[in-house]
């Protein structure tokens, strides 16, 4: 489910330029002359006319939109003008939004369908859009001189870039996090009481409990995406980027001393930085499109020391099929061959990440050498992961977040739990013991694959798995429960959500809202600025879109699942308004053991406007 989330995010909100942008390999010029038709172009515009397609050709602007929602405005062009857009970018300024599509035909059908349309009581105006300039270029044609730029701009060290408390001590990551969690439950409760006048009576006892620390604090990401690109020196280098395209940055600095990397991944980094110094391959160029080692995936098992699986990403469209044959055996041979103390790849997996296809939610991978999985192990439980499928960072802080979260839904016997964004299963088996029946749903299929096998591998019978959207399956699992539970039975349902960065799409939060029989809700969230949003959908007022009663928060909880990073994971226990007041079965007043953190009461009287 977490891929299909961002998915959907990702065509709401502006798509940064690496993602949207398409381009040859080019020498950085103030113009460029078009090959097709002998104009001149500027270089940030240059990307239009590659062989590569990009949707910025096919814009347009509609305007006139007043307030509109994001959700409400991809209903209209979807479902009732049948318009085939392939992205919505809306800016801060909510009165006009570009759209993007595919092809010319599908520009003009939406161009003779909105202009003049209405919709919401206004008249719309749409007209065709320029496209977005590439941002690396115009940073660069806006300072005049490449070179004077990047010899006066002092750029970020990689522990900078990526872990930048990593030089404070773990006792004052955890203060400073407690404050930043405490200011962003104080703006949500402001916000909330803006958007629904009837929850200040709610909000009395809501209280936020600190932040519990990690157990394990250097080494503990058990997943590193690494880029593959040049250092300031012009060296091949497999490490992360020290800023983004968009802020008009391409250098890629090592992660060898980085903390929070263990050493089977920092040798997985280095060892592939090797192979690609050696190939006649090149590495790839964001600037261009040019090049084709792009990226290396390493997952590596807190349980089993052994097990470390390499994904490379590499990016196939400059390369012949005779070509990506020999890359593709070079990479097999390579990590079969190597070996270096403790360290050997034990699983390989090839991925293509050029430009994805209309209607392609992820990159596809195949696997090329040794095990197709690895294992790893929360809550004493065995869990096979595959490539692509969710896996929480840090395990050893999964194995607190996870009971926690357990503490704050509190099933009981005749509980069912539904896990939505369920994985591979983390969280479902983790409950299982502790309720009925767990239902989970997910829409990467072969996460629902490893979450029937940890099922039957660990011995747990009262979990089913659906594969699907979320949207779709959440009403039908309520009903599920409701009709398998016979007349006279206690129902409680509890519904848990650990989605992406991006949180829940809104059609989600309508159908859990939509699910009376869920009457308590426990958001795990790795993003809680983003998560807010979601939040806020919760408590609002019923309304067509938001329909049964708003849920209400009871207790907060963050978890340091990122030490010597400023991010950190929240946990939320939600309750139907009415459940509020009917709740006698949890001690809420219960205090938490925190490292210089205690419990902070959220009363109305002390935080409540901000």
């Amino acid at each position: 489910m977490r891929g299909d989330q961002q998915v959907k995010q990702q065509e709401m909100e502006q798509y940064s330029a690496e993602e949207e942008v398409t381009k040859e390999s080019q020498e950085v010029v103030d113009k460029k002359e078009d090959p097709n038709s002998g104009e001149v172009v500027p270089s940030e515009f240059g990307y239009l006319q590659r062989n590569e397609f990009t949707s910025e050709i096919y814009k347009i602007e509609v305007r006139n939109l007043g307030y509109f929602g994001i959700g409400e405005f991809k209903k209209l062009l979807k479902s009732k003008l049948k318009l085939d857009m392939s992205k919505i970018k809306s800016p801060q300024r909510k009165d006009f939004a570009f759209v993007c599509f595919r092809s010319q035909e599908d520009q003009e059908k939406a161009l003779s369908l909105l202009n003049g349309y209405k919709w919401k009581g206004k008249v719309l105006q749409a007209h065709i859009a320029k496209a977005s300039a590439d941002p690396l270029q115009r940073k660069r044609k806006e300072a005049g001189n490449v070179e004077d730029v990047e010899s006066n701009k002092r750029q970020r060290s990689s522990a900078e870039a990526t872990c930048p408390l990593s030089g404070m001590p773990y006792e004052d990551q955890l203060r400073q996090k407690d404050s930043s969690m405490k200011e962003l439950i104080k703006k949500f409760v402001g916000e909330l009481k803006k958007t629904n006048r009837d929850s200040a009576k709610n909000l009395e006892n809501f209280k936020y409990e600190g932040v519990l620390p990690s157990p394990a604090i250097d080494g503990y990401r058990n997943k590193n995406e690494f880029t593959v690109g040049k250092n300031g020196q012009g060296e091949v280098v497999v490490g992360f980027r020290l800023g983004s395209y968009a802020d008009g940055s391409v250098e890629v600095a090592e992660v060898e001393t980085l903390p929070h990397i263990p050493k089977a991944a920092k040798w997985g980094a280095k060892s592939f930085q090797n192979f690609v110094r050696k190939s006649r391959f090149e590495p790839f160029n964001p600037e261009g499109n040019a090049g084709h080692f792009k990226q290396l995936m390493v997952r590596t098992s807190s349980s089993n020391t052994n097990e470390l699986m390499l994904v490379a990403g590499i990016y196939s469209s400059n390369l012949s099929d005779s070509d990506l044959m020999e890359l593709k055996r070079d990479l097999k041979e390579y990590y079969e061959t190597i070996e270096e103390g403790d360290f050997k790849c034990s699983s390989l997996y090839y991925q293509d990440v050029k430009h994805r296809e209309a209607g392609q939610m992820v990159s596809p991978v195949e696997h090329l050498s040794g095990s197709t999985h690895i294992f790893d192990t929360i809550h004493g439980l065995n869990f096979r992961i595959s490539p692509l499928a969710f896996f929480q960072i840090n395990t050893a802080g999964a194995n607190v977040l996870y009971q926690k979260a357990i503490d704050l839904a509190a099933p009981k016997a005749h509980s069912t739990v539904l896990d939505i964004c369920c994985g591979t299963g983390t969280i479902a088996l983790a409950f299982a013991k502790h309720c009925k029946q767990v239902l989970g749903v997910e829409i990467i299929p072969d996460a629902i694959k490893d979450a029937e096998f940890n099922a039957e591998n660990n011995h747990i019978s009262n979990c089913k798995f659906y594969a699907g959207n979320a949207d779709d399956y959440i009403q039908s699992m309520v009903r599920e429960v409701t009709y398998g539970t016979p007349p006279g039975s206690p129902l409680n349902i509890i519904a848990v959500v650990d989605p992406p960065r991006a949180g829940l799409h809104n059609r989600s939060i309508a159908a859990i809202r939509a699910a009376e029989g869920i009457k308590r809700l426990v958001y795990i969230s790795c993003n809680p600025q983003r998560a807010q949003r979601n939040w806020i959908e919760l408590g609002r007022p019923q309304s067509k879109q938001y329909k049964g009663d708003p849920f209400y928060p009871v207790t907060a909880v963050a978890v340091d699942m990122f030490p010597h990073t400023s991010h950190t994971e929240m946990i939320i226990l939600f309750e139907r308004k009415n459940d509020v007041e009917e709740r006698t079965d949890v001690d809420r007043n219960q205090s938490t053991t925190l490292v210089d953190a205690g419990t902070t009461e959220i009363a109305a009287d002390t935080i409540g406007e901000t």
